[in-house]
């Protein structure tokens, strides 16, 4: 794992985009795996401005998001369907056909996850993973305890992980309790994997990341076995 201090966040922000469309230059058909909440934000706001400015082509990249909510409506302003297409996808070129999220409202979540592996492993697995970090280390909604050999599945939020997603929502009582999520082994399985994480409320986490042990209390710790991991970070 190889980590780099950026400046500040346009700084993280620029040199993550750097790297997710270095990935698209060299492979047009790549598959990208993306992730939403405050980090990735500036992130794909660098991405818009590439396409915009002539120098990405998304047309023939497929993406698969970690997470979304469980059960949300993929329509509802908090949802990590509205999320990527506000953020992204409908300011650039990617086929919506090749777009791929966890159904928030699926009658059954547990057929769902097993459709979203099916799905995966039929496009070749990720190429390239972004990750954020949360605060108690969870990677994706793998909160801590989790399973490092879990793939996609339904998990139960902590209070901490609802507590620091409120501010998305305007009550924070609306925040869902589950999520649909990729689990860790599914996570590791990506070519290449880029975490990001910027602001104090992540210097604990990141500090256990590069100096503790290796442990499903910190969810985050498993990217330590993986070969082509680096972690972009700014306070």
């Amino acid at each position: 794992m190889t980590a780099l201090k950026a400046t500040d966040y346009k700084n993280l922000s620029m040199r993550a985009a750097i790297v997710i469309a270095a990935q698209i230059l060299a492979n047009p058909r790549c598959v990208l795996g993306f992730a939403t909440g405050g980090t990735p934000e500036g992130i794909y706001a660098e991405l818009v401005s590439m396409y915009k400015d002539g120098l990405l082509d998304f047309s023939r990249v497929t993406t698969f998001n970690l997470d979304e909510y469980y059960p949300i409506d993929p329509a509802h302003g908090q949802s990590y369907h509205r999320y990527m297409r506000e953020k992204l996808f409908d300011h650039v070129n990617i086929n919506p056909g090749n777009t791929f999220i966890p159904n928030g409202l699926a009658a059954d979540p547990e057929s769902e996850c097993r459709e979203y592996e099916a799905k995966l492993k039929g496009a070749g697995g990720i190429d390239l993973q972004l990750l954020g970090i949360g605060r108690n280390g969870h990677i994706g909604f793998n909160e801590p305890h989790c399973v490092f050999s879990g793939f996609t599945g339904v998990v139960t939020l902590t209070e901490d992980t609802r507590a620091a997603n409120a501010r998305f929502f305007s009550d924070a009582g609306q925040v869902p309790a589950q999520a649909i999520t990729m689990g860790v082994e599914q996570i590791m399985r990506s070519r290449a994997i880029l975490l990001c994480a910027h602001g104090k409320s992540k210097q604990s986490a990141l500090e256990k990341l590069f100096t503790g042990p290796i442990d499903p209390r910190l969810p985050a710790s498993a990217l330590r076995f993986h070969n082509n991991a680096l972690v972009i970070y700014c306070d």
